[in-house]
C-alpha cells in the first residue's frame, strides 16, 4: 500500500491480469494503454478480465493471451460469486494486477487474489489497496479517455507500444462478413446508446439521412445496434423509403466487428460500437448532445463530430430533464454534410 510512484521491474513479471472496464466503447480506448502493457513485457502472459460483452473485444487480440469472463449477472452473482472468482484468479498466481476499471471492486479482486503488485488509479477511495497508486487524472476537464488510460500506465513506468485503437478479426470472421457484404459499399447506421436516452438522435433524421445516402451514393444502409435498440431500428426501417438491413440485435460483439469492418462509413450516436468502427479505421459521422466529445470522441483520423452549442451541453445526464435541445438543434442537413464530404474522399 501506498502513494509513492515506483516503476515496475519488468524482470519480475511473467503474469499480468489486466482488469478492463465495463463498458464496450471505454473498453476500446483502453486498447493503446494495452499495447503498452504488452510492449513494456513482450514475454508475459497477459490475462484480462471482463464481462460477457467486453470479452467478446479481446478474442483474437494481439496484445492479451486468454480472457477470463467475469459475470456479475449470472455464475459470479453476488458476494459469493465474487469470492468464487477471486479464488480462480488466486490459482492462477499472477504477479502484477493493471487495473483499467475505476471501482473499488477491481482493487478488492485483485487483492483477494493475493496478486502482489496492484497498479490504477487512486479512485473510488481504493488506493490503500494499490501499491502503485496513481494520483487521479481528471477525464471531466477535456483529458481524452485513451490519454486517461495510457497516463495511467506511463506513470508506472511501461512504453512502447503505439496510440492507435486495436481490434483484431480472425480470418473466418472476416470471410463471413464479406460474404454477408458483397456488391455495394456499405454504409453503418448506428442509433442507439446503451448509456441512455439522452444520447439518441432522433430515429426519423437517422431515417432520412440513411435514404439521402443510399440514393446519392449508391450505397447500402445496415443498421447495427444491441437487443435493447430493437425499438429504434424498426421505427428507422419503417421510416425509411430505401430498405435497409437491420441487424439491431441480431449480432454477436464478434459479429458487429465484422460488420463494421466491412463498412465505407458509420453515422452514430456516441456509443461504444463508434468506437469498434474508429478501431477499424472506418470514417465517422457521430452526433455528440449531453456527453463531451473532448474525452470520448472517436480516437480516428477520419472523423467529424456534429454537436450543438446548448448551454446545457454537456450534461452527462442518461435522461434528458427538459426538453432534448441538443439533439434536437442537429439538422439532418448538419450530418449529411459530413457524410457526403466523407464518402466524397473515400471516393
Amino acid at each position: 500500500m501506498g502513494c509513492v510512484l515506483k516503476k515496475i521491474d519488468p524482470a519480475s513479471i511473467n503474469k499480468i491480469m489486466v482488469r478492463m472496464t465495463n463498458w464496450v466503447g471505454d473498453a476500446v480506448m483502453t486498447t493503446p494503454a494495452l499495447s503498452q502493457v504488452r510492449a513494456t513485457f513482450p514475454d508475459a502472459e497477459i490475462v484480462v478480465v471482463a464481462n460477457p460483452l467486453v470479452a467478446e473485444l479481446f478474442q483474437y487480440h494481439p496484445d492479451c493471451d486468454r480472457v477470463l469472463v467475469f459475470d456479475k449477472k449470472s455464475e459470479h452473482q453476488g458476494l459469493g460469486g465474487f469470492i468464487k472468482f477471486c479464488a480462480q484468479l488466486r490459482r492462477e498466481r499472477f504477479d502484477l494486477a493493471i487495473l483499467f476499471q475505476n471501482a473499488i471492486e477491481a482493487a478488492f479482486m485483485a487483492a483477494w487474489a493475493l496478486i502482489p503488485r496492484r497498479a490504477g488509479y487512486k479512485t473510488d477511495g481504493r488506493g490503500w489497496l494499490l501499491n502503485y497508486g496513481v494520483p487521479a487524472a481528471d477525464r471531466k476537464h477535456g483529458l481524452h479517455h485513451t490519454e486517461y488510460y495510457l497516463r495511467m500506465v506511463r506513470e508506472i513506468g511501461l512504453s512502447g507500444g503505439d496510440d492507435c485503437l486495436k481490434l483484431a478479426l480472425t480470418d473466418d470472421e472476416k470471410q463471413w462478413a464479406s460474404q454477408q457484404f458483397s456488391g455495394h459499399p456499405w454504409v453503418a447506421v448506428n442509433p442507439g446508446a446503451a448509456y441512455g436516452s439522452a444520447k439518441r438522435w432522433i430515429p426519423e433524421r437517422f431515417a432520412a439521412v440513411a435514404d439521402s445516402l443510399a440514393e446519392k451514393h449508391q450505397v447500402q444502409i445496415v443498421l447495427t445496434g444491441g437487443p435493447g435498440e430493437r425499438e429504434i431500428g424498426a421505427d428507422i426501417e419503417n421510416s425509411m423509403h430505401s430498405r435497409p438491413l437491420n441487424l439491431i440485435g441480431q449480432t454477436s460483439v464478434r459479429q458487429m466487428m465484422a460488420v463494421l469492418d466491412r463498412c465505407r462509413l458509420m453515422v452514430t450516436n456516441d456509443s461504444g460500437p463508434m468506437h469498434v468502427a474508429a478501431a477499424f479505421g472506418v470514417p465517422i459521422v457521430a452526433v455528440f448532445g449531453p456527453t463531451d466529445h473532448r474525452t470520448t470522441s472517436p480516437h480516428a483520423q477520419s472523423c467529424r463530430i456534429i454537436r450543438s452549442d446548448a448551454d446545457c451541453a454537456p450534461c452527462m445526464l442518461r435522461q434528458c430533464p427538459t426538453d432534448h435541445r441538443c439533439m434536437e438543434a442537429v439538422t439532418v442537413n448538419d450530418v449529411l454534410t459530413a457524410a457526403d464530404e466523407l464518402l466524397g474522399a473515400r471516393s
